[in-house]
């Protein structure tokens, strides 16, 4: 199957210019499977909760997600997509998976980054993996790479791929989800944005090179880090099915789950 990302600099609060600006990027492309940045269709910094409320939007029904289910049916394929979900009085980091036939699932972001957990309510619907026929696929958001705990999770729901929308400003993310993949075995397509954010005395600098990694510890594609940049490639899921290093050694078989209590153990 082809999957891959689309990189940019969304401008903060327009959300119509940076909805047109993702089917402009995305339009060009043949893929099966399009990640895009968190937030993609607000900007990401924040200076009060309110200005996080006024563009947040209910899910599916509102104007982000019935975008993306058009572009996915006029386009014949699957797309992953940062936003705020407003749900009654809480608003969440969420990413929406949606196919030709409309909305397929949310991920609430689980794993909260600096001011974020001023805005934004933490997860509650845990790590899904969502069968699209060609893939079984998982959705992580931006910070929840630095839990290894969020991808071994995916890996074990039976993930072939993991979709990770993001904005990213810590400089060690793209190496990390290297390792990620290694010790998972799963392909990755992290899409993040670029450009920086000035507003209410913080200077956000986003770090770019969205990538899609390989089962094998490979870049099979990385962005450069401040140009608008699209990125697909052909990815063969069988190699993320098979989880045997060598003849002796199954990365997921050989895993002995009971001395693994302090994982779990809220006390420690």
């Amino acid at each position: 199957m082809k999957a891959g990302f689309i990189q940019f600099d969304p401008i903060f609060g327009e959300v119509d210019k940076n909805i047109e600006k993702a089917t402009r990027l995305i339009d060009p492309l043949d893929a099966d499977l399009i990640v895009l940045p968190e937030f993609f269709n607000t900007g990401y910094l924040f200076t009060s909760k309110q200005e996080a409320q006024d563009l947040a939007e209910v899910i599916p029904d509102g104007p982000t997600t019935r975008a993306l289910c058009d572009i996915a049916r006029r386009k014949n394929l699957h797309l992953v997509g940062g936003l705020i979900e407003k749900a009654g009085d809480r608003l969440y980091n969420a990413a929406v998976l949606v196919s030709p036939q409309g909305h397929l699932g949310t991920y609430r972001k689980v794993h909260l980054f600096n001011e974020e957990t001023l805005w934004f309510t933490p997860g509650d619907k845990g790590l899904e993996v969502y069968d699209i026929g060609l893939c079984k696929l998982g959705i992580m958001i931006c910070f929840d790479w630095i839990f290894p705990e969020a991808m071994r999770v995916l890996a074990l729901k039976g993930a072939d791929i993991v979709c990770h929308p993001a904005n990213l400003v810590l400089p060690f993310c793209q190496d990390a989800m290297i390792t990620r993949c290694l010790e998972n075995r799963v392909f990755a397509v992290t899409s993040n944005r670029t450009g920086t954010e000035q507003r209410g005395g913080k200077n956000f600098r986003y770090t770019g090179r969205s990538q899609i990694t390989g089962p094998a510890a490979n870049i099979l594609y990385r962005a450069g880090a401040d140009a608008e940049e699209t990125g697909v490639v052909n990815i063969d899921v069988s190699l993320a099915r098979n989880k045997r290093l060598n003849p002796f050694n199954d990365l997921l078989g050989d895993r002995r789950a009971a001395f693994y209590g302090a994982l779990t153990d809220q006390a420690v």
